[in-house]
């Protein structure tokens, strides 16, 4: 039974050189049509599957950017939502923002419609890196924005950060973690760069033109975040995320279920992962037919759920229990994968107790090594 909502919003203002999601510029889009084609989907998936509606623990707006909607659509859209969604049962009702988008009239459109999580995209707070990534904010909009957030009423606000950058200095990744954890906020992440396909930097890779730092520098970079959080007493609860729990993050960590609604949006549901049309044409058309703009379905077999299981779990500093494991597959994770636990044991890279089974700090480093292993 699905536990939370994805809700994508496909605009933006300014679309950074990272970015590979399902995004378009802002500038004479149907912004209005959108939001109450969101609606429509929403009611065709409360028809469908009400159980998940009445159990739903979270909401998250995603992106594109939901900020780049003006305060009066940000009402509208959360109206929609509420029509749909029984949000005095939501223990999390989160919104990604850009720093220099987030007014006050924006913001108390957010904190009355029901959002109580602010997910900032900070990135950095050297200005030259910003720039270089195709981010419009400063870090003045950074203070400012979180300061008016919690003279609002935002209490739950968190920031991402990133590492790995063309040309960034380990001098200027420590700087941008100081003044990050200056501001005292409840949570952080923090994620290395990856170059994705359809992207701006994708394109200066290709071209030669992406000086990278080496992947010793990344995983020192790495090393320094984890024992900076650690030393502002930020617990480490998955590979990329410190402090208070992310309740929607950790859904797709523990491969629980969750609707995904809006333009390339991606769900799973009743053990199918599903895949919406990304072009607004096609998803406008779908729901004009009343029927849900879906481009692909796959049933999820038990094998690809058990391999879900570990390398999604294992992201998590818990790790994966093993009581949960063997209620849902019936099976032991040793008789899942055989041969595949001890060897990373013996390596280091994992460890397996009466609890479960987790990465070890040494395995962090190689986590997508490890997840691999599981993999048939």
């Amino acid at each position: 039974m699905a536990r939370g909502i994805y809700i994508h919003i496909p605009f933006c203002h300014q679309i950074c050189n990272y970015c590979d999601f399902n995004k378009f510029f802002f500038a004479n889009q149907p912004v209005d049509e959108y939001i109450e084609a969101v609606g429509k989907e929403l009611a065709l998936w409360k028809a469908r599957a009400p159980e998940a509606f009445n159990n739903v623990e979270t909401v998250f707006l995603g992106g594109g950017t939901p900020t780049a909607l003006s305060a009066t659509q940000i009402t509208r859209l959360l109206t929609v939502i509420a029509e749909q969604v029984p949000l005095a049962q939501v223990k999390e009702f989160s919104s990604e923002a850009n720093p220099d988008e987030l007014s006050r009239d924006k913001l108390v459109a957010l904190y009355e419609g029901g959002v109580n999580r602010l997910s900032m995209g900070v990135q950095s707070f050297d200005e030259a890196l910003l720039k270089r990534l195709g981010r419009t904010h400063s870090n003045a909009h950074v203070m400012e924005t979180i300061a008016t957030a919690k003279d609002v009423g935002f209490k739950n606000i968190s920031i991402d950060l990133m590492y790995g950058l063309p040309e960034q200095t380990m001098a200027q990744w420590q700087s941008s973690l100081r003044m990050a954890l200056d501001l005292q906020l409840p949570h952080y992440s923090a994620y290395s760069l990856l170059v994705e396909p359809k992207t701006i930097f994708y394109m200066e890779y290709n071209k030669g033109r992406l000086p990278l730092p080496t992947p010793q520098l990344e995983g020192e970079m790495y090393d320094v975040l984890m024992r900076e959080m650690e030393a502002a007493g930020l617990a480490q609860y998955e590979i990329s995320n410190f402090g208070q729990n992310s309740v929607h993050n950790t859904i797709y960590w523990d491969n629980d279920e969750y609707i995904g609604i809006g333009a390339g949006a991606h769900g799973y549901v009743e053990g199918v992962r599903y895949g919406n049309h990304g072009p607004l044409k096609k998803y406008f058309a779908a729901l004009a037919s009343n029927t849900l703009p879906l481009l692909n379905e796959h049933k999820v077999t038990e094998q690809e759920a058990m391999e879900e299981q570990l390398f999604l779990g294992l992201r998590k500093t818990a790790g994966v229990p093993h009581a949960m494991f063997e209620q849902r597959f019936n099976k032991t994770m040793d008789e899942a994968f055989p041969g595949v636990i001890a060897p990373l044991i013996t390596k280091g890279l994992v460890v397996q107790d009466a609890e479960g089974l987790r990465l070890t700090r040494a395995g962090r480093f190689v986590g997508n090594e490890v997840f691999q292993q599981f993999l048939f």
